[in-house]
């Protein structure tokens, strides 16, 4: 089934690009191939499983699990830029993450989860707001700010009591957190303070040889870091205002407070 939706994925963009057949999200993009498709089906089926670039982001991701199994580090695609992932139960490997993208250990680092049934795997509790934003904005490009599990690490929180998590839009990074069973860390692929890469080549630009696989997916479409909201108090504080305007927060939830900077 993720091999599908990969495979999916990249075909709907390539029409996208070729035909400018317009979606309103991934969601609908998946409903445009199913009617695209009604008639042409088996004949376009036969063309994305012969395409040879498509086969090889099925291998890339496949590769990407043994690594991230094995306490490996990979770089790869998703619907907003290219992420840096660990498995979040590796202790050894979120080392290498800090390490890699010099970032301050002071600073948490937020989960990639392949589906909504993995929330309450690492959060404590999931207030009704959480979860009116989740069915609102995910998966997308929404990260939302829990109290944490006792399952989750400590080095993950950079110590705190509150856990970020995002469900991604992209078959890839979904596919990855499936295939290995348990939530990647999922921050963005640069050095901290430079600017987030929208290619692997510039995945490579900054990091070289210092991980174990960059999953060259294209271009990544979003090419906006997530918005983030912390929904641990009586009302939700935007954080960091990225692909979704916080105007769309706040017409969800109805009251916001904005981050001191962000106005």
């Amino acid at each position: 089934m993720v091999y599908l939706d990969i495979l999916f994925y990249y075909n709907i963009n390539q029409l996208k690009r070729h035909h400018k057949l317009l979606v309103a999200s991934i969601a609908f993009g998946c409903y445009e191939i199913l009617c695209y498709t009604i008639v042409e089906k088996k004949a376009f089926l036969v063309r994305a499983m012969s395409d040879k670039p498509l086969l090889d982001i099925q291998q890339q991701v496949e590769n990407g699990i043994s690594i991230l199994k094995q306490g490996g580090i990979v770089a790869f695609p998703t619907d907003t830029v290219y992420g840096l992932g660990a498995s979040a139960n590796n202790r050894q490997a979120v080392e290498r993450v800090y390490k890699v993208k010099e970032r301050p250990r002071n600073m948490a680092l937020p989960l990639l989860l392949a589906d909504t049934s993995q929330i309450t795997n690492v959060a404590e509790s999931v207030p009704p707001i959480a979860w009116l934003l989740i069915r609102s904005f995910l998966p997308g490009a929404l990260t939302i700010v829990l109290h944490k599990s006792s399952s989750v690490p400590d080095i993950i929180t950079a110590g705190g009591v509150t856990v970020a998590v995002r469900i991604p839009a992209h078959p890839v990074p979904v596919a990855l957190a499936q295939g290995l069973g348990t939530p990647i860390v999922g921050t963005s692929a640069n050095l901290s303070g430079r600017s987030s890469p929208l290619t692997a080549d510039e995945v490579y630009a900054q990091f070289g040889d210092k991980v174990d696989l960059v999953i060259d997916g294209g271009k990544c479409l979003g090419g906006r870091e997530s918005t983030v909201v912390d929904v641990t108090g009586k009302t939700p504080v935007v954080l960091r205002e990225g692909a979704i305007p916080k105007e769309e927060i706040e017409r969800v939830c109805g009251n916001i407070v904005v981050k001191e900077g962000l106005r």
